[in-house]
């Protein structure tokens, strides 16, 4: 029975349909990702941003709730309940925390400029520096070889 197909046969053939393809190893996918981008370093001296009104509420929420609710430990049930009061006051109660944070926006954004101002001058002095850095014999040498090219030149056509 030279023709017969043999039950191995078509087993294997079942067995590369139904087979699951998997991942490669995790060395071999680690070339294989792209690099992540470095994030840029951040300035400890910059200012940072103004609480928002619902944050300057918190501030005032965190501390009667602590004093209503002396063994309560959860950062999140403070949280929960300082959210769901803050829904339900009305703009008019509001309106006090709003004005507090616009205070402290305005503040923020006087203390930015100043910042800005900072490193705008910081900047300027760092491109001088950079150009008094290069040495004296660079320019010396950038000046030589100006002169050897016009220089050469010159020379040639006396010689002739």
């Amino acid at each position: 029975m030279k023709g017969a197909k043999s039950k191995t046969g078509t087993t294997k053939k079942s067995d590369n349909k139904l087979s699951v393809k998997r991942k490669a190893p995790a060395s071999e996918r680690a070339g294989k990702k792209p690099a992540k981008k470095e994030k840029p370093v951040k300035d400890p001296n910059k200012p940072k941003r103004p609480a928002s009104a619902f944050f300057v509420f918190m501030e005032e929420f965190r501390q009667t709730f602590k004093k209503e609710h002396p063994n309560n430990k959860s950062v999140s049930v403070v949280g929960k309940a300082g959210g769901d009061k803050w829904k339900s006051l009305s703009d008019a109660e509001k309106a006090p925390y709003v004005a507090k944070a616009e205070k402290r926006k305005t503040e923020y954004n006087k203390v930015m400029q100043a910042y800005n101002k900072i490193q705008a001058e910081g900047a300027a002095e760092a491109e001088d520096e950079d150009e008094s850095d290069k040495s004296k014999s660079e320019v010396n040498d950038d000046e030589d070889d100006e002169e050897d090219e016009s220089g050469g030149e010159e020379e040639d056509e006396d010689d002739e």
